[in-house]
């Protein structure tokens, strides 16, 4: 670590900060106008209108939080403009009493992000054009280190202090291989585990009032003497723990007992598939009973066509709709999918802390 890096939070000055927050809830966000990260913040496609109509259906059903993803590149072609961006969605959000969880880098769909116009959605197909961050180029050569730790310090530096902010969820699945139907990155998890230390340790550099995190998704046993090398990394960092499941309910109890042991704020950062188990209704409660923060997959139904299954890849939904949409809460003139489960959000955001109210 860095002389000058700040220490990571003590698991008690983690738990104060946890106290002091309502419980969270939110989703996954990504305007339905934006295929991907860069296309919703570029400046010819940001859509602050867009945005502050949908963060307003948020908080009509009582959501408080939003996990959404910035790009390294979008640092790289304009720092200024990307940050006037960032306040700018920091005020809608604000108006709308949401507190946004900003991802850093992320290592699932396309390899090979690239800025500018972005393509159109492939028919039929779940998150046809999500891009990877820093991306296979940057992440395989050192001498570009130096641009992504002048974005982590410099994204993170200019907002450390910002009470708007929740979170800094410092890289998305860092050790997932991709997905989707793209060639496979060889050596990708080696490049991984060299870089994602020193993004806590530039992020942290920067004294952020906000927690740092990245979470856990993949193997079902997360104690402490399973963790592989990028997990230990995650977990010995993170000021607050996070993770995903997107899995039955029975799955979800389990991890958060396994995660409880390492004493810190829990946040669920992904769950909420409905064809793989995931549901509002199973998943949301457990969630609300343990304290955890739930931040599910997906708002509004758009370019990112994340309503369609992961098998979409293999066959796309191009004749027919899937019989259930697999994420989103809201179709996209702002009705919910299912109403039940908008009233279930409501009914349990109206209870008090850690209350499961009965029907």
């Amino acid at each position: 670590m860095p002389a000058h890096a700040a220490e990571r939070w003590t698991a008690a000055k983690a738990n104060a900060w946890y106290d002091k927050q309502p419980w969270l809830v939110g989703s996954n966000y990504n305007p339905a106008s934006a295929i991907n990260q860069l296309e919703m913040w570029q400046a010819d496609t940001f859509d602050p209108q867009g945005i502050d109509r949908e963060l307003g259906w948020a908080q009509a059903i009582g959501m408080n939080t939003m996990r959404v993803y910035l790009h390294n590149l979008l640092w790289e072609q304009d720092a200024q403009g990307l940050k006037q961006r960032i306040d700018e969605f920091l005020k809608i959000a604000a108006r709308h009493g949401i507190k946004p969880i900003f991802v850093l880098f992320d290592s699932c769909w396309d390899p090979e992000p690239k800025l500018g116009p972005q393509h159109p959605p492939i028919p039929g197909v779940h998150n046809s054009g999500w891009v990877q961050a820093p991306g296979r180029a940057r992440l395989e050569d050192e001498s570009r280190y130096p641009l992504l730790r002048q974005y982590v310090e410099g994204v993170v530096g200019a907002f450390a202090k910002d009470e708007r902010i929740l979170a800094w969820d410092v890289w998305n699945e860092p050790d997932n291989d991709g997905g989707g139907n793209y060639p496979k990155h060889q050596n990708k998890q080696k490049y991984v585990e060299t870089l994602l230390g020193q993004v806590f340790d530039w992020a942290r550099s920067q004294n952020p009032v906000q927690p740092l995190t990245s979470g856990l998704w993949q193997h079902d046993d997360w104690s402490a003497a399973r963790l592989t090398a990028i997990e230990r990394i995650q977990i010995e960092q993170s000021d607050v723990i996070s993770f995903h499941d997107y899995n039955w309910p029975e799955t979800f109890d389990r991890r958060v007992k396994q995660l409880q042991a390492y004493g810190r704020p829990l946040l669920c950062t992904e769950y909420m598939a409905r064809g793989n188990g995931s549901t509002f209704d199973g998943t949301l409660p457990l969630g609300k009973r343990y304290n955890v923060a739930m931040i599910n997959w997906g708002f509004v139904d758009g370019r990112s066509q994340t309503r369609l299954p992961w098998d979409s890849w293999k066959k796309p939904y191009t004749d027919a709709e899937p019989t259930i949409w697999f994420h989103e809460v809201l179709r996209a003139d702002g009705t919910p999918y299912r109403q039940a489960e908008v009233d279930l959000i409501k009914r349990l955001m109206t209870a008090p802390k850690g209350v499961v109210p009965h029907d």
